[in-house]
């Protein structure tokens, strides 16, 4: 585990439209610091994988804010429902709270798994986001999943979810059981002691499941213009796709590097090293370099 460099001071917020609580980390050496909003995995909360990379990043000189979306941990909003607007303008409002501080030196964007997708679509809409970065990213294309699985059978599913829209079904379940998250690798994260936090729930409603299935992060990568790009993936990734991680990257017309870990796990990237630590160290070097001059570079 990397050595904490920097005590943070730490503050409990609450801001924006709907009442967001959040944790602010401020590093104990001198400000002005570069600022980074993060934004974590579906259902996540403030004090699992976000507010781990948090930590990290303040210990490495960043401001950080990382925060319970609408709908999840402290934060107010319907409960257990994935609101994908909703939470593009939770960015906006973490935003705003760095960017209305005089001590920040630029902001910077980045999320993990599912968040990696809104930190796209973020960056993508609000010019004061001076850089985004993806940690095992979340990418998703309504129009890779109907290639994938057919119109019809798309189609179908939204059906489904839209029937029982404001129904709760387990986040994860063992054994199989039916869940948002299903699958062994899952559970073994937010159903054990591993992402233990007072106010993670294992649920979400089944509407949840559509506004993943019609949320469009890819595309966003197209309307980045000059703001650089990080993306960090596992090679090996069953939950997030490392051909969207490559399909993102592609797409992205400004400074832009990517970097390929060798995971085993999706979750990986949550929590086991060295991975957390290739990821965090790599995220850093990249937010110091642009922000200090932007560069025209890409990398493999």
């Amino acid at each position: 585990m990397t050595e904490l460099k920097d005590r943070a001071d730490t503050e409990r917020i609450v801001f924006g439209t709907v009442g967001l609580t959040g944790l602010l980390r401020l590093p104990s050496s001198p400000g002005p610091w570069p600022g980074v909003v993060l934004t974590g995995p579906f259902t996540g909360v403030k004090e699992q994988v976000a507010g781990a990379y948090a930590e990290r990043l303040t210990a490495e000189g960043f401001a950080t804010l990382a925060f319970d979306h609408r709908g999840f941990g402290e934060s107010g909003g319907r409960r257990g429902h994935e609101d994908t607007q909703g939470k593009l303008e939770d960015l906006r409002d973490a935003v705003s709270v760095l960017a209305g501080r005089s001590d920040m030196a630029g902001i910077s964007v980045v999320g993990i798994c599912l968040g990696g997708g809104y930190a796209v679509r973020a960056a993508a809409s609000d010019p004061r986001v001076k850089a985004v970065a993806g940690i095992a990213g979340a990418y998703n294309s309504p129009a890779h999943l109907i290639e994938s699985m057919g119109v019809t059978n798309y189609r179908a599913a939204l059906a489904g979810f839209l029937d029982d829209y404001d129904e709760f079904l387990p986040a994860v379940a063992p054994d199989g059981g039916e869940a948002a998250m299903g699958g062994d690798e899952p559970y073994a994260y937010y159903g054990t002691s591993r992402s233990a936090s007072l106010h993670w729930e294992n649920r979400v409603t089944r509407g949840s499941l559509h506004s993943l299935m019609t949320f469009d992060a890819l595309s966003a990568a197209d309307l980045l213009g000059d703001t650089p790009l990080l993306v960090v993936h596992g090679r090996t990734d069953a939950y997030c796709s490392p051909d969207l991680a490559r399909a993102l990257y592609d797409r992205s017309p400004g400074p832009k590097e990517i970097r390929w870990l060798d995971t085993e796990e999706h979750i990986d990237l949550y929590d086991v090293e060295p991975h957390v630590t290739a990821a965090t160290e790599a995220t850093a070097a990249f937010l110091r370099s642009v922000l200090a001059s932007p560069p025209d570079r890409e990398g493999a």
